[in-house]
């Protein structure tokens, strides 16, 4: 989906994407990937390689003992699992580090997670479920970037992303949603990845999927991740709006939906008690 031309004369800097990424994503291209050279690219960046383990070490993940090296965690969880881990503290990496954001990403990791692991229970692709999530909110840290205290301002005011994007259209005549999309076009984000970034905040607040984009599942899967985060008891009445639109099952979407936050529930709990 392409994104409004205009914001390209709009005078905000979308970051470039870092160079490690760029190389993880050719490597990721080919069907064949090349476990070694994952695991090198990773630990290369000593930065990029520790907040990996720190990730991968998390609660969310429930791994039975520590991993101490990148081969490590690729073994335990997989290579598409790392490098989405890899691509979070990535992304992460390009913007300041303040208290405003930590909230973002703290978000963009448990949704991103949410959303690849229901995408493989309902066989929808994990990666592009997986960058969605991450995604979703970057455009707030692409505002933040570009006018911190303006920015600073508008995130204590708003009660919600509703009103966010109507401060933010006030302010800059352009909101998080729209920035976000242009940065997972430019990044090279899959289309899909790209169109859920842009409506993310419609559908999560209407459970109406667009109807101008033919492909709508991973639509569907952030809402259904909105639900767990937000309001878990309404998942069932999330699952049966958004599933038909996309061409799901409600109950099989749904039957995914609660494993998926009884594997993570599980995995906290463990952690808590050792």
């Amino acid at each position: 989906m392409p994104v409004d031309p205009q914001l390209r004369s709009l005078n905000i800097d979308v970051p470039a994407q870092p160079e490690s990424l760029v190389k993880l994503s050719l490597l990721l291209a080919d069907e064949n990937v090349n476990l070694q050279s994952v695991s090198a690219l990773i630990a290369g960046d000593m930065a990029l390689a520790s907040a990996v383990l720190k990730a991968v070490n998390s609660s969310m993940y429930g791994l039975r003992g520590r991993v101490q090296t990148v081969q490590q965690a690729i073994t335990h969880l997989g290579t598409r699992e790392v490098a989405a881990v890899t691509f979070a503290m990535g992304l992460r990496a390009v913007f300041p580090h303040a208290p405003e954001l930590e909230p973002v990403w703290e978000r963009a990791g448990v949704r991103a997670l949410l959303m690849s692991r229901i995408g493989q229970q309902v066989g929808v692709d994990p990666w592009i479920a997986h960058s969605a999530g991450l995604f979703e909110e970057c455009g707030k840290a692409v505002l933040f970037r570009h006018a911190t205290e303006r920015y600073r301002k508008l995130l204590a005011e708003a009660a919600d992303d509703e009103e966010l994007l109507v401060l933010e259209h006030t302010e800059f005549g352009v909101s998080h949603d729209a920035l976000g999309a242009a940065l997972c076009e430019s990044w090279g984000l899959a289309p899909a990845a790209v169109t859920s970034v842009r409506f993310h905040v419609i559908v999560n607040s209407t459970r109406q999927l667009p109807m101008q984009v033919p492909r709508r599942a991973i639509c569907a899967l952030s809402a259904l991740a909105h639900a767990l985060m937000t309001d878990p008891a309404a998942l069932d009445e999330v699952a049966q709006a958004v599933a038909p639109q996309a061409g799901l099952d409600p109950t099989l979407v749904l039957r995914g939906a609660r494993k998926v936050q009884e594997q993570i529930e599980a995995a906290v709990a463990r952690a808590a008690a050792n």
